[in-house]
């Protein structure tokens, strides 16, 4: 039996989500704030899906970590009455921040003190996290300008389905991206691309439209509707259908 809550958009009944714009001078490394609560009295497991960001997430009850780029779901269970504030780098923009290279820490999450110095902010405002950001400006990083270059191309084009295409769109060769994404992204342009891919499916399915699947893995580049639905459950741990149910 599926958790009701899953169903039919009922998680917004418990959870509360804003998402704050950054102020313009960090808005070259940072991508949005998140700032979300919520409220259970039984325990919910959150579905968590997964993008090129790395996240640097503070803890309203105290304490906060640096999250990398994950390359598959997660589940995250949530209870009582807490949320979580949380800032997303523009993917490849972490590294000035970091000082090595991002896949260092894909799949993983290290406490803020391995990678900042200053202390938490309090309370948590846009305005304290934003001071608690400028405090530690990086020295300019024209790579990580590339990396988010380069992951803007594939969000914009929906017709980039492989490196190869990437590649010549940028001139460069696919091994130069793969160095490039590993470094400053922490994961590879191959997922990169199969992930933004997979977001036009969900973009869909939240639109509630009628979707021919078959037809949607050969616009994707899949070979064929199973090899699709595989990619799909992989990076969403539902299938397609499953997931729609969401909505």
């Amino acid at each position: 039996m599926r958790d009701e809550r899953e169903l039919g958009s009922a998680w917004t009944k418990f959870q509360r989500h804003e998402f704050p714009e950054p102020s313009p001078t960090l808005a070259r490394y940072v991508a949005r704030y998140w700032d979300v609560t919520w409220n259970y009295e039984t325990p919910y497991r959150q579905l968590i899906v997964p993008y090129p960001n790395v996240h640097l997430v503070f803890n309203r009850s105290g304490g906060a970590y640096v999250t990398g780029v994950s390359s598959g779901h997660q589940i995250r269970v949530l209870e009582g009455s807490d949320g979580v504030f949380g800032v997303a780098f523009r993917p490849g923009c972490f590294r000035p921040f970091l000082g090595r290279s991002v896949s260092t820490l894909t799949d993983t999450s290290v406490d803020i003190a391995e990678v900042f110095r200053e202390p938490i902010p309090h309370p948590l405002t846009v305005q304290n996290v934003e001071s608690f950001l400028l405090a530690q400006w990086p020295s300019a990083d024209p790579r990580a300008d590339a990396a988010a270059d380069a992951v803007n191309l594939i969000i914009a084009k929906s017709e980039i389905t492989t490196v190869a295409v990437l590649a010549e769109a940028l001139d460069t060769t696919v091994r130069a991206l793969q160095r490039l994404f590993a470094e400053h992204v922490g994961i590879g342009p191959k997922w990169v691309i199969r992930r933004y891919r997979l977001h036009e499916v969900t973009e869909r399915l939240a639109a509630g439209s009628a979707i021919d699947w078959a037809a949607l893995a050969a616009d994707l580049g899949y070979a064929d509707q199973a090899h699709f639905t595989r990619d799909f459950k992989a990076m969403f741990g539902e299938s397609p259908t499953h997931y729609a149910e969401r909505y």
